[in-house]
Formats: structure tokens, C-alpha cells, sequence
């Protein structure tokens, strides 16, 4: 079976032809990340118009790609919640509208829970990669998300923690906006944290409560601004207006690297809080936030096995989406033609 799949949920456009839910035939994706870079962070008007722009031409790209055309698909398939408003109706109405078109069956997937399906892809150069045996621990961690899940099989996906404040990947995004770096700042902290001593600050780990499985950033973002703008007087902020005071690459290096440890420690002891209540045979990790070397670094040594997607699908693509929806049609469950856009203010995770 080879679903064509749409991907409209935030700032990347994507379109992707996955047969039989695990060999990816083709996947496109358009990046936005020059459009909101001077913003550094991703503005929705601006978003949803260049999906509007995009998506046709990444269709075409993607149906090019996998040499086949549009009649030659079993299924179109859309992540059709959570994501912004304005990014999903792009995606959704171009699903709907080729579904009836072609009089294809219209699948509609959890653009959270085809973050963890990611595992699963593969090329067609590659060989098969082994399945995680359930039940497991799945972590989304992302700009957008920070969340872990019980799952019993890809369909029975229960919430079980989640933050209370910042994403991970945000954290990423403002503490690199604090220290004068690009925009995403995941990579670029990343990448930095390589020269540094992780040990050089002792950045505060929130834990919430000693079973909590919920996460907060806040507090280490906070911690690092202190860091670098110095601590404020009483009921005051520094200010960030001049940008970051003049540091070498050397403290930077330092800071980034003590951040990220914080950060992956933090994730860490979340993980194997929730792999010991869920009784875990392993581990699942998607997202953005998966493709960092500090956290895949230190889940070999996990105790478990760790099952990460190939980093062409750690960010948001179509591919994971045509992927689980795969598992959607051996089921038999397709969606109505009236399938709704849910955003994030909307959306019950779970």
C-alpha cells in the first residue's frame, strides 16, 4: 500500500509517499526557517501563507520523487492535530479536496503520535530496522512539545507527563536567543556544547516532585539569563536590550554545554521514572529535540533499548504521518471528509 502524506502542522510544508507503512519512496519538505528567523520563533500569518504557497509544488515534488502519480496512491493521509490554526486548515483542505478528487480514502493521524512512529522509517537503501517491542516509554521533545507516553501498541498511545511551561526545544530557541546566537538554537547549541565543559555551571535541575513525570524548563532558562545578564535586584529583570554582554567562545562554549547537560539530565531521570511505572521493554524518543547529540549520547547507556528516528525525520515531515496512517487502513479506520483541524488550544493530548 503507498499513502500519500501532507504535512501543514507549524512552519514546514511536507508531502511524503510511504509504502506499506515503513519504506519511504519519496519525502519533501519546504523549510520556513529563513522567513521567521529575524522573528526567532515562528510566526503563524506568515506561516499559513507560505503553506498556501507550498503545497502544490511539494505534492508534485513528492509524487515525482517516488515515481508514481496521484491515481497511483491507495490513501492520502494529513496530520490534522495539534498545530496552528491557520498551517492546518492548509493542509487538511488540500488532503480533503485530493481525497475526494481521487476517491481515495482520507486518513487523519496525530501529528504527536507520527513523532514517534518515526523510528520506524526507513529508506528503500536501507535495511529494516527492528521494531520496539511494547510495551514502551515513547518521548516527544520538540519546540513545541515535551511529553511522555505509555504505549501498548502504536494505537494505544496514553499521556502520562508533559511540561508545565517551556518545551525543551523552546528552552533551546531562548537561551540562544540570550546569548546573541541563531535562530532554531537547537543545533547551534548543539553544536557548541561540543567545546564546552558540561561541568563549568551547575544549572538548577527542576524534577517537580520526586514520581512527577511532568517537566519544567522555565526555571533553567531563568538561571541561565542570570548567568550571562547577572542577578537583578529585588522585584526587577536584567535587562536583555543591548544584547548578551561580551563572553569568549570559550565561556559560551561553557554555558551551552552546562545548559544541554541540565537539560538531557533532567530528561534522563523523567524517562526512567516512566519506563520503571509503565514497565517498559524500551524506549522511543521523536522529535526535533531527538536529533541532539547529548541526548542520543547518553541514552546508549540507557539500560534499555533506545529507539530513535533516522535524523532526516527528527523534525516535522510527511513521511512519519504516511507511516502510522499505514497502521490506520490495516485497521480500517479512515476519516470523514468532514476530518477538522484541532489546533493546540483545542487539542487533549493523550
Amino acid at each position: 500500500m503507498r499513502i500519500l502524506a501532507i504535512e501543514s502542522t507549524c512552519d514546514e510544508t511536507g508531502a511524503a509517499v510511504v509504502a506499506d507503512g515503513r519504506r519511504v519512496l519519496s519525502n519533501v519538505v519546504a523549510s520556513q526557517v529563513e522567513l521567521h528567523a529575524k522573528y526567532r520563533g515562528v510566526v503563524p500569518e506568515i506561516a499559513s501563507r507560505a503553506h498556501i504557497e507550498n503545497i502544490l509544488p511539494v505534492v508534485r515534488e513528492a509524487c515525482g520523487a517516488a515515481a508514481c502519480g496521484l491515481a497511483d496512491v491507495d490513501a492520502i493521509a494529513v496530520a490534522h492535530r495539534p498545530g496552528l490554526i491557520g498551517s492546518l486548515l492548509v493542509g487538511v483542505t488540500a488532503a480533503k479536496s485530493l481525497a475526494w478528487a481521487l476517491g481515495k480514502p482520507l486518513i487523519g493521524v496525530d501529528h504527536v503520535h507520527a513523532h514517534l512512529y518515526s523510528v520506524m522509517l526507513e529508506d528503500v537503501a536501507k535495511p529494516q530496522a527492528a521494531a520496539p517491542v511494547f510495551p514502551a516509554v515513547g518521548l516527544v521533545c520538540s519546540g513545541g512539545h515535551t511529553a511522555l507516553y505509555e504505549l501498548r501498541d502504536w494505537l494505544d498511545v496514553r499521556l502520562i507527563g508533559t511540561t508545565i511551561d517551556d518545551a525543551v526545544g523552546e528552552a533551546y530557541d531562548k537561551v540562544a536567543a540570550l546569548l546573541g546566537l541563531g535562530y532554531p538554537g537547537g543545533p547551534i547549541l548543539d553544536k557548541l556544547a561540543t567545546k564546552g565543559d558540561p561541568r563549568a555551571v551547575e544549572f538548577p535541575r527542576s524534577l517537580l516532585g520526586k514520581e512527577s513525570l511532568d517537566f519544567s524548563f522555565s526555571g533553567l532558562k531563568t538561571a541561565v539569563l542570570y548567568r550571562v545578564y547577572g542577578v537583578p535586584g529585588r522585584g526587577a529583570r536584567p535587562s536583555t536590550a543591548g544584547g548578551p554582554p561580551a563572553m569568549s567562545e570559550g565561556e559560551l562554549a561553557d554555558v551551552a554545554a552546562s545548559f544541554q547537560a541540565a537539560c538531557v539530565d533532567v530528561i534522563t531521570r523523567k524517562l526512567r521514572r516512566a519506563a520503571k511505572v509503565v514497565g517498559a521493554k524500551g524506549v522511543i524518543i521523536g522529535g526535533g529535540v531527538s536529533a541532539n547529540r547529548g541526548l542520543r549520547e547518553a541514552m546508549k547507556t540507557f539500560g534499555l533499548p533506545v529507539y530513535v528516528p533516522a535524523l532526516e525525520y527528527c523534525t516535522d515531515n510527511a513521511a512519519m504521518s504516511g507511516g502510522l496512517a499505514h497502521v490506520y487502513a490495516e485497521r480500517g479506520i479512515v476519516s470523514a471528509l468532514d476530518l477538522d483541524a484541532v489546533p493546540y488550544s483545542q487539542f487533549v493530548a493523550g
